[in-house]
């Protein structure tokens, strides 16, 4: 079945329908990473975005739900160029094109990634629709592309109620705006006794749980829209409990303490953007997936200053906070998939909390 990619430029792309046959409007971004689209697609950072793979060739072997990041994919849409229809994996359980369908989620094959990308890089990430209707009429639209806002996606992919995943050790508090499954598993495998809470969870309710540390996860979204979620932030933050937060959880740290956060062109996403310690001087490859910043230039040197830039474009990537048990990176050390270089943050915050018990 042919399907159609048309960018609220009026750009058009024409290729072939994969998984669900529905039209979507979304954001459209794109993520460099060669390997880990199973990752990418249960990433709940996702969620509100068509995301296009910039790797020719997807699905090759296949999905294996035991590397998933969350119970189901999140994607509006998913952009290939070419997507294997035969996975070749002996952990295989079965092909891309039926988790597409599994999940509801459409997608199209078949066109220039290479060119969408370069449009995305150029002009800077725009909206865009996925339909499998040949009669499309621009003038109508277009209008209705670019009229689109994703709303409330952290209440959307956030756990409905908490839960704990058992351990000997420390008890962390995990904030879920779209956590990844592997920050409470990484946290896990440290000793951690790990309690996942939902968004909206009010800050009273957590500290009276009496967590040796709490830990804000990432999520999607534009920060600024998480109102509610960011006066409860202020409350974690007046306590004295060890904090660590991660992308979005960095972000609204942030907006918490009166700095402002930004929209950045075209975002990172990928499993190659180079970090680099502000203190050692060391440069570390991290996995990355976000499309907002915190501006440097808001910070108030009295309460947060810069721990990691962004080798590439030279964008904060982490905070330190001043006097507090705080601090915060945008990329994520967790990391599946991606590389392990920045796993040790998750020892430096159980050294924050007291060492292992």
């Amino acid at each position: 079945m042919k399907a159609f990619l048309i960018l609220e430029d009026g750009t058009v792309f024409a290729g072939t329908s994969i998984g669900a046959a529905r039209e979507v409007i979304s954001e459209i971004v794109f993520n460099t990473s060669m390997t880990g689209y199973l990752e990418v697609l249960t990433d709940p950072s996702y969620a509100g975005q068509a995301v296009t793979m910039t790797y020719p060739l997807i699905g090759n072997y296949g999905i294996c739900r035991s590397d998933m990041e969350s119970l189901k994919a999140w994607h509006d849409g998913f952009i290939v160029r070419e997507l294997s229809r035969i996975p070749s994996n002996f952990r295989s359980e079965y092909s891309i094109q039926q988790f597409l369908i599994e999940n509801d989620i459409p997608g199209i094959s078949g066109i220039d990634t290479r060119a969408l990308t370069k449009i995305l890089r150029e002009k800077g990430t725009m909206n865009g629709m996925i339909t499998t209707n040949e009669h499309y009429d621009l003038s109508v639209i277009i209008p209705q592309i670019k009229a689109f806002k994703a709303a409330k996606v952290v209440e959307k992919v956030t756990c409905k109620e908490k839960y704990t995943l058992k351990g000997s050790g420390l008890k962390v508090a995990l904030m879920d705006f779209g956590a990844k499954k592997n920050i409470a598993r990484s946290l896990n495998e440290r000793g951690c006794e790990v309690t996942v809470y939902p968004a909206l969870t009010t800050a009273e309710e957590i500290l009276a749980a009496k967590p040796d540390g709490i830990m804000l996860s990432n999520g999607p979204g534009d920060p600024k829209d998480c109102v509610s979620i960011i006066e409860e932030i202020k409350k974690l933050y007046q306590s004295n409990v060890p904090i660590f937060a991660i992308c979005l959880g960095h972000q609204l740290m942030a907006l918490a303490t009166g700095a402002d956060t930004h929209k950045l062109k075209y975002g990172h996403r990928g499993v190659n953007h180079p970090v680099k310690d502000l203190k050692t001087g060391r440069v570390y490859i991290s996995s990355q997936n976000h499309g907002y910043v915190v501006d440097e230039t808001t910070l108030n040197p009295a309460v947060a200053k810069s721990a990691f830039i962004n080798v590439n474009d030279k964008t904060n990537e982490g905070l330190e906070y001043v006097g507090k048990n705080i601090f915060t990176v945008q990329f994520h050390p967790e990391a599946c998939g991606g590389p392990q270089d920045t796993a040790y943050l998750f020892d430096r915050f159980i050294d924050m909390m007291g060492g292992t018990k």
